[in-house]
C-alpha cells in the first residue's frame, strides 16, 4: 500500500516533465522541506506526488544521485515486483525475437523498456546485465531468476563496471549471478560470427547498438580497401571482409582486442584479407597518412569523447581532429563512416564536424546516408538521452 511507503513531493510545476512521459526526478525538483530526501536508503521504493499531494506514480530513489528517483510505474500501487519484472522483460525479449531470431541482441534497454537503470544483452543462452542504479541493483537477483526460468539462460552475468554506478554510490564488479562466468561471449550479427572478451572486454563484451549502421556498410564493401579505426574485435572490419572487401586494416590500441580481430577473421574464412595495426588511433592514422596510404572506406567509431557536458569543448575538438585525419585517408570518391556514441553530441553537430573536417583540407563531403542505434535499442520519445548513437555516411570528393 502507498501509505506504508515514503513519498517524494515535487515543487510546484516540476511535474510537467513527468506528465509528458519522462521518468526521471532530479533532486532540485523535490520539495525537501515537506518530503526530505536525506535519510532515504539507496534504492528504496517511493511514491511520487505533485505539489498538491496527488500521486503521479511509483519510483525508486537514491538521495546520493542527482537523478534522485526514477519512475517505473504510473500506478502508485504497483511495486517493482517479480511479476512486473517478468512482464516487462518478456515484452522486451518478445519484440527482439521477432527481429533477431539468432538470439543475439540487447534484450532490455533501460528506460525505453520501462526498466530504468537496467541493461541486458543476450548472447544466445548467456545473458549479461548491467545495473546502473541502486534500485536495479536491489532486484538484479530476481532478474537473473526470471532469465533462467523464463528465457532459458545457461548463465547470467552481472557486468557492473560502468562509471554511472559511482554516482549512485555503488561498487564496481563482475560476477556470475547464475551459472559460470565465461571468459568470452560468442554471437552472430548480420550473418557473421564473432567472439569477444567478457570480463576483460568493454561494456557487456559487444556493442550491438551499431548493428543497423554496419548493415548499411555491407553493400558498399565489395572490392574496397577498408580501414576500421577503433576496431575493437573487428565488428566493422571483419564484416566488410565477408562482404568482399579486398583488404581490411583494423586499427586499435588494445593488442587483446586485435587478437580477437584475427580470430574472428579466421572463423569467417577471411583471415587472408584482414590485417591489424596496434597503435593509438591518432598516432596510427598519422602513420598511415605519412606513408601515403589511401582507403576506399574509412570507418571511424570512437568511444565517447564527450561523457559530460563540461567535456563538450575538448571533446568536440577531438572529433574534429580525428575526422580530419580520417578524411585525409579516404581515396578520392571513397567513403567515410563517421560515428559518435556521445549523448551530448547531437547528430547535426557531428554532421557539421564531417563538413568542416572535409572543407579544412579542401574536400567536399557528399552525405548519402545516416544511421542511428539498432532496433534493439529503442528510443523513449520523452527522454532524449536514450537516442545517443549516430552515424553519417559520406563520399569524400575533390573540392567543388
Amino acid at each position: 500500500m502507498t501509505d506504508t511507503l515514503p513519498t517524494l513531493r515535487l515543487r510546484r510545476g516540476e511535474e510537467r516533465r513527468l506528465r509528458s512521459g519522462h521518468l526521471w526526478i532530479y533532486s532540485n525538483e523535490v520539495d525537501t522541506e515537506r518530503t526530505p530526501l536525506k535519510g532515504l536508503p539507496a534504492g528504496v521504493e517511493v511514491v511520487i506526488e505533485d505539489h498538491r499531494g496527488k500521486p503521479l506514480g511509483r519510483a525508486y530513489a537514491n538521495p546520493q544521485s542527482l537523478i534522485c528517483a526514477r519512475l517505473f510505474s504510473r500506478d502508485p500501487q504497483q511495486g517493482l515486483s517479480g511479476s512486473l519484472l517478468k512482464k516487462r522483460i518478456a515484452d522486451a525479449i518478445s519484440f527482439r525475437e521477432r527481429l533477431f531470431p539468432e538470439q543475439c541482441y540487447r534484450a532490455v534497454f533501460g528506460e525505453a523498456d520501462g526498466l530504468p537503470g537496467l541493461v541486458i544483452d543476450r548472447y544466445r543462452d548467456l545473458f549479461v546485465l548491467q545495473s546502473g542504479t541502486a534500485g536495479m541493483e536491489a532486484v538484479q537477483d530476481r532478474v537473473a531468476d526470471i532469465l533462467v526460468a523464463q528465457h532459458g539462460a545457461r548463465a547470467v552475468v552481472a557486468r557492473n563496471e560502468s562509471s554511472i554506478r559511482e554516482l549512485e554510490g555503488l561498487e564496481a564488479y563482475t560476477r556470475a549471478l547464475h551459472g559460470e562466468l565465461p571468459d568470452e561471449v560468442s554471437l552472430s550479427e548480420n550473418g557473421v560470427e564473432y567472439s569477444a572478451p567478457l570480463a576483460g572486454g568493454q561494456k557487456t563484451g559487444w556493442f550491438f547498438d551499431h548493428r543497423a549502421a554496419r548493415r548499411q556498410l555491407m553493400p558498399l564493401a565489395k572490392g574496397a580497401r577498408v580501414l576500421d579505426v577503433f576496431a575493437y574485435c573487428g565488428a566493422w572490419g571483419v564484416l566488410a571482409a565477408t562482404q568482399g572487401a579486398t583488404e581490411v586494416t583494423c586499427l586499435d590500441s588494445s593488442a587483446a582486442a586485435l587478437d580477437y580481430v584475427h580470430r574472428n577473421a579466421g572463423a569467417n574464412g577471411v583471415a587472408d584479407r584482414v590485417q591489424s595495426l596496434h597503435a593509438d588511433a591518432f598516432a596510427g592514422m598519422k602513420e598511415l597518412a605519412a606513408a601515403g596510404e589511401k582507403f576506399d572506406i574509412v570507418v571511424l567509431d570512437p568511444p565517447a569523447f564527450i561523457k559530460r557536458r563540461k567535456d563538450a569543448k575538448n571533446g568536440l575538438a577531438g572529433y574534429h581532429a580525428i575526422n580530419e585525419l580520417a578524411v585525409r585517408l579516404v581515396a578520392p570518391g571513397g567513403i567515410l563512416v563517421s560515428a559518435s556514441c556521445s549523448m551530448h553530441l547531437p547528430a547535426a553537430q557531428l554532421l557539421d564536424v564531417v563538413r568542416a573536417s572535409a572543407r579544412h583540407i579542401d574536400r567536399f563531403a557528399q552525405v548519402f546516408a545516416q544511421a542511428g542505434q539498432a532496433e534493439d535499442h529503442p528510443v523513449h520519445p520523452a527522454i532524449p538521452e536514450t537516442a545517443y548513437l549516430k552515424s553519417w555516411f559520406a563520399r569524400i570528393l575533390p573540392s567543388l
